[in-house]
């Protein structure tokens, strides 16, 4: 099927296929809902009365090495999208390259960073070729689900909030042609604040307003986001709105970034953003507010069906393996006279190292005064002489395993955040040399190396290992972690991302189609403490609410 007319913006006006069109419209990303769980979410967002879905395209995760392209499982983005139309949504897609969404360097992969002249963002050639290598894999995906092309996607924004950076003035042009080229031919659009506006537009683009932001930019139609107080006022003016988020999700893994404010704030594994349905997909006080007042605009028949997440019996920990004992299983050791940054490691054919972990360990034979410079990225737990060796001549090991906790999402600081160690380190003022470098980024391969481990005795850091019963048809549940200090959470090899004691979050959520009947292996990597079992609780526990 094909249509002629798409969508178009005629003053404060839409017309989608020359018809009066408002678009009710809520954010809902595929990468941060697990796949099973797709078509519930967008029954939901439907059943709140909305018309149209937004996601974003992550390309750090699309493409988490140069040239190796995934779209996979929950990175499925044509099904995703042939879903959404199957419920009877709109698509507006946001294929970027850059995202932001409080995503790791934004959504961009971080082997860009292995570049030292990098200037992301902008013409340089070493970004737009990537962009364009990128682009040539994800665009011929999406041209048949064009609504011409009888398909559910009605707009297309280009990049994101480009007026707050604004580095290169002959960037968004580019990204514009980019798509146009390959095939895009709906309504393009961007998204800027108020101020930002006049630098991150293109011509015969869209403008939206994006958070809390209200403009009426030329004869532009009005758009709004993130703004759910303020639904009704919108509305009555005609205006169209985006919920973001409609439903957030969970940042699994390490995908979620930081924020910088005088110094890097990591953002934490849910992304529940308040959102009208929680992060695991229940209804809220938001949702069904949301619901009455659309009601009102148009007619819904939807039976809406509660979520229910089940406590289990705790996880004993009943195996260890210590840190020490582990190395033999990860990429690497790399020799090195100096530190080497996470994304410089001679590593996967080129690519270096993206997420996780990395151990540095040198021999120092004086005690002294220790000197970071600022050249650790983000945080590095320090030991002397690792169990099990014994001295040699007064010769200590000195290891440093440092986290990359996320790299920021936006901002100035985006061309600088390389990880690990990005410079020398001092011991009384002299630089120290000839590391032996590990990588411990935590992929499913090597969770599942470590699943046969020796008998149980704790050191830290360590891995901690327990089996989770599940009696029959497997729930949600929410993993909970009293007494353990830091660190990872992985059931089933699946990455559930990082705990920490400290909070604000105290669970971690896991779903449902990601347990099996029967048992269930459990792995902790715990960085200070453990209390020797893992709960599985009913309800989530994400830190103590307040008001911004």
């Amino acid at each position: 099927m094909t249509r002629r007319v798409g969508l178009k913006a005629n003053g404060t006006q839409l017309t989608l296929e020359g018809k009066a069109f408002c678009i009710l419209g809520g954010s809902l990303h595929y990468f941060r809902v697990p796949r099973a769980y797709w078509m519930d979410r967008m029954l939901k967002l439907k059943a709140c009365g909305l018309n149209t879905l937004t996601t974003y395209v992550p390309w750090n995760l699309h493409e988490p090495k140069r040239g190796v392209f995934d779209f996979q499982r929950e990175l499925d983005l044509e099904t995703y999208v042939s879903m959404a139309a199957e419920v009877g949504l709109w698509v507006i897609l946001r294929p970027g390259p850059y995202i932001s969404a409080q995503c790791d360097l934004g959504g961009l992969p971080s082997w860009l960073l292995r570049d030292q002249s990098m200037l992301l963002r902008t013409t340089y050639p070493g970004f737009t070729e990537a962009v364009n290598s990128f682009f040539d894999k994800l665009i011929p995906k999406v041209l048949p689900l064009q609504f011409k092309r009888g398909g559910p996607i009605i707009a297309v924004q280009v990049e994101n909030e480009y007026g707050s950076y604004a580095k290169d003035s002959t960037y968004m042009p580019f990204i514009k042609e980019a798509l146009l080229s390959r095939g895009i031919e709906e309504l393009l659009l961007t998204s800027d604040t108020h101020e930002g506006m006049k630098q991150g537009g293109v011509s015969g683009g869209w403008p939206l307003v994006s958070p809390c932001q209200q403009a009426l930019i030329g004869d532009s139609a009005l758009f709004f986001t993130d703004m759910i107080a303020t639904v009704r006022k919108i509305l009555k003016r005609g205006a169209s709105i985006n919920i973001y988020m409609f439903h957030g999700g969970t940042n699994f893994g390490f995908m979620s970034g930081a924020s910088w404010h005088l110094e890097p704030k990591p953002q934490v594994t849910s992304y529940d953003y308040d959102a009208p349905l929680s992060e695991a997909g229940d209804y809220t006080a938001k949702y069904h507010l949301l619901r009455d007042l659309l009601g009102r605009y148009q007619s819904m028949h939807f039976h809406l069906c509660p979520v229910s997440a089940e406590a289990y019996e705790a996880a004993i920990v009943y195996f260890h393996l210590s840190l020490w004992e582990a190395l033999p299983l990860t990429e690497g050791p790399f020799r090195s006279e100096s530190p080497i940054s996470m994304e410089n490691l001679p590593a996967y054919n080129g690519n270096g190292q993206s997420y996780g972990y990395t151990l540095y360990e040198t021999t120092i034979s004086d005690g002294g005064i220790l000197n970071s410079q600022g050249n650790v990225r983000d945080r590095a737990l320090v030991s002397l002489t690792r169990a099990g060796l014994n001295l040699v001549n007064g010769v200590r090991t000195l290891s440093l395993l440092v986290e990359n906790g996320g790299r920021v999402s936006r901002g100035e600081q985006l061309d600088r955040q390389h990880k690990g160690l990005v410079g020398d380190v001092l011991l009384n003022d002299v630089p120290l040399k000839d590391f032996t470098i590990y990588i411990l980024d935590m992929k499913s391969t090597f969770i599942d190396r470590c699943g046969t481990v020796p008998p149980y005795t704790p050191t830290f850091p360590g891995f901690f290992q327990g089996r989770l019963f599940v009696d029959g048809y497997p729930s949600d549940t929410f993993v909970k972690l009293p007494g353990w200090g830091k660190g990872v959470v992985f059931v089933n090899g699946q990455n559930l991302g990082r705990h920490w004691s400290v909070g604000p979050q105290q669970s971690l959520y896991l779903p449902g189609p990601w347990l099996n009947s029967g048992a269930n292996e459990v792995i902790v990597f715990e960085e200070e403490e453990a209390d020797l079992k893992v709960h599985f609780e009913s309800s989530a526990d994400l830190g103590m609410a307040a008001d911004i």
